[in-house]
């Protein structure tokens, strides 16, 4: 039964790869396991973060950052970004259904979190609604790296928030170690009756590497408590190839990827009887990319690494058949980052990041006028080891011009500088503190936006007259390593000079309610921790058990009251085993209710979501490994609402939902 099961779930998902990529009417530094070719959970601190200049690993930079790689990574995948990243201490999601989700970090969203691929924004318009999907794909991902916190010195004004960089390999970086390798996974979704294949695959040698990648979901509305959750269907293709240049003296490499998805929006499913269609979303993306990294290009300087990307974009809201709005972007990213040789014991980096953005939403309910973004940045960082001391400085500037069709251009000079330190102690404890002063610009819904936007159901109003925002930023972090646990517990505050944020009004207008951007004074205070027991090693296998745990206050300051939609407190536990070649896990989430709500807010009820995996390795040869695996979400069915969602009162989150399927690697 259980070999028929498999073969019917992969054959179903590798046939959803079938269809065509067309419009519908690097490598990673991975300390890997010979024996699973992939990273072990342990291993997750050695991974080089690719965010951060210098080639660090995880356990080696100040500011706080996660990673998700390997078995860690496939066990949480998700349809949407903020989904897949929730797991991690500090970082929450947005929703709408399984088909949109973007990281909500330590209470920021929109456009204070950048979503990154490889390095590069992902240019779509996901920040200007939550209605709008993300256009980076966590199921081709190779790790995906999380910096919590201000990020704006390496990624500009709209990182004050954090970043979330997806990793894909899409320009690979050098040739597989023995010229060719690959992966596949083909899973069925019990929730959604849903299917998903993806497969990716890279070769080379020691001058050439060539990559290619491609993804087909698709999910028919999910299952809720007591029934289905109307017009949440999903269909996801995705695909890429790329080609570099690799040599002694490093490498130069382009790549060309696609991305089409058409969703429903469940907040707006529609009803026959009074004559309203549901509304529904297509969504497609053309990148383009080049990089490349040069070794000793100049004397004085290490290494020389250029990137360019330029996007696509278009993202049409239809209400039934009839095209409502059409959101288009054209965008051009490029960043120049030099890492220079020591110099009286200081290693650093400086660079600069050009971005030239055209926006234009066209229809009936054009709520953001037609805007041309340009910014420029000049950044430096800088470290250096004092004994068990690490020092990390960095400062940044901008210049950041917006220019909407009927209104005057605003011009913004935001700056950021950052200071950082690290003491170990002891050989298994070290204690570090980050301070931070960072600035945003406005973003352009933030300041134009003047109408009603049906697949939000929000009547948005802007104001051109917004000010530059001001984030100062104090955390305190302790660090232990040990044999039996591992553990880190963070403690932050951050106060905002005239913050941005977009408050409910109470009133009416079109039959939507009126949401207003407004600017005050605001203070964000929170904690969280995390820490893996390991239990056992013995005969019965390894045993581990990681808690975790998070929680955000985020007012007004002054008497102002609460800012909305702020993550609800969370605790969470995952009880692991593993032996031979099984592996299992079981855990649970209690997310608390959220009762310190904004005017015009509602309270978000508390639930506990308990979820399971595990998985069979049935071959292991010497160079193709096989994976069958179960995943359960939410088995006791239980009613779940987001606290961050605008959507909350009208959506749940999915019900209980088995999904099952095989994973190859070679």
């Amino acid at each position: 039964m259980r070999k028929t099961m498999i073969a019917i779930a992969l054959a179903a998902s590798l046939a959803a790869i079938a269809p065509p990529l067309q419009a519908a009417d690097e490598t990673t530094d991975i300390a890997a396991d010979k024996d699973n070719h992939k990273p072990k959970a342990k291993d997750l601190d050695a991974i080089t973060v690719n965010a951060v200049p210098l080639g660090q690993q995880a356990d080696q930079i100040v500011a706080p950052v996660a990673v998700l790689a390997g078995s860690a990574l496939d066990e949480v995948k998700a349809g949407t970004l903020g989904e897949t990243v929730s797991a991690i201490p500090g970082v929450q999601t947005t929703g709408l259904g399984k088909a949109v989700g973007r990281p909500v970090i330590r209470g920021m969203d929109g456009p204070r979190v950048a979503v990154l691929e490889n390095g590069l924004g992902s240019q779509d318009v996901s920040n200007i609604s939550q209605d709008h999907a993300t256009s980076v794909e966590p199921f081709l991902a190779d790790q995906i790296e999380v910096l919590k916190g201000p990020s704006t010195l390496l990624y500009g004004s709209g990182a004050i928030g954090g970043v979330v960089n997806v990793v894909d390999g899409r320009i690979p970086m050098a040739a597989p170690q023995n010229g060719f390798s690959g992966r596949a996974e083909g899973r069925y979704d019990t929730g959604t009756q849903g299917k998903t294949g993806v497969f990716r695959a890279d070769a080379g040698n020691q001058q050439f590497a060539l990559h290619v990648d491609g993804m087909r979901r698709d999910d028919g509305n999910y299952d809720i408590p007591g029934g289905t959750q109307a017009n949440s269907q999903v269909k996801t293709t995705s695909g890429a190839a790329g080609a570099s240049l690799l040599g002694d003296w490093g490498y130069f490499g382009l790549s060309v990827s696609r991305y089409l998805d058409k969703y429903g929006s469940p907040a707006e499913p529609g009803n026959a009887e009074e004559g309203e269609p549901p509304v529904h979303i297509k969504l497609e993306q053309t990148r383009y990319d080049m990089k490349g990294g040069f070794n000793q290009p100049l004397p004085g300087i290490a290494k020389a690494e250029v990137s360019f990307g330029h996007n696509d974009y278009q993202h049409v809201e239809y209400e039934g058949e009839a095209a409502g709005t059409t959101f288009k972007t054209k965008a051009n990213e490029g960043r120049l980052l030099f890492t220079h040789d020591p110099l009286a014991g200081w290693e650093g980096a400086f660079g600069l990041q050009y971005i030239h953005r055209d926006f234009s939403a066209v229809g009936e309910e054009t709520f953001v006028p037609p805007t041309s973004t340009k910014a420029w940045g000049l950044f430096l960082t800088e470290q250096r080891q004092f004994g068990p001391l690490k020092l990390e400085l960095g400062a940044r500037t901008d210049r950041h011009t917006v220019t909407p069709d009927d209104q005057p251009r605003r011009k913004f000079s935001p700056s950021s500088f950052s200071a950082g330190a690290s003491w170990r102690f002891t050989e298994r404890w070290h204690l570090s503190l980050n301070l931070d002063r960072a600035q945003r610009a406005p973003a352009e819904e933030e300041l134009f936006a003047h109408g009603p936007h049906a697949a939000s159901n929000s009547y948005e109003i802007g104001d051109a007259n917004l000010k530059k925002e001001t984030a100062n930023q104090a955390e305190l972090a302790l660090h232990y390593h040990g044999d039996f646990v591992e553990g880190k517990v963070a403690v932050y505050s951050n106060r905002y000079h005239d913050f941005i944020y977009l408050a409910d009004t109470g009133e009416v207008e079109d039959g939507m309610p009126v949401r207003t951007w407004s600017q005050r004074d605001a203070k964000f205070r929170g904690a969280e921790a995390e820490a893996t027991f390991h239990l056992a090693r013995n005969a019965s296998g390894a045993w581990d058990f990681r808690a975790y745990g998070d929680t955000v206050r985020a007012e007004l300051e002054h008497g102002g009251g609460n800012l909305p939609r702020i993550p609800a407190g969370r605790l969470g536990g995952q009880l692991s085993w593993s032996r031979d070649d099984l592996r299992a896990s079981v855990g649970a989430v209690r997310y608390f209710a959220q009762n310190r709500t904004a005017a015009f807010e509602t309270r978000t009820a508390g639930y506990t979501l308990v979820n399971a995996h595990a998985a069979w390795t049935f071959h292991n040869g010497e160079r193709s490994q096989w994976e069958a695996f179960l995943d359960g979400s939410n088995l006791t069915n239980r009613k779940g609402r987001l606290a961050t969602s605008l959507f909350k009162d009208q959506v749940l989150l999915p019900g209980r939902s088995v999904s099952m399927g095989l994973r190859a690697f070679f």
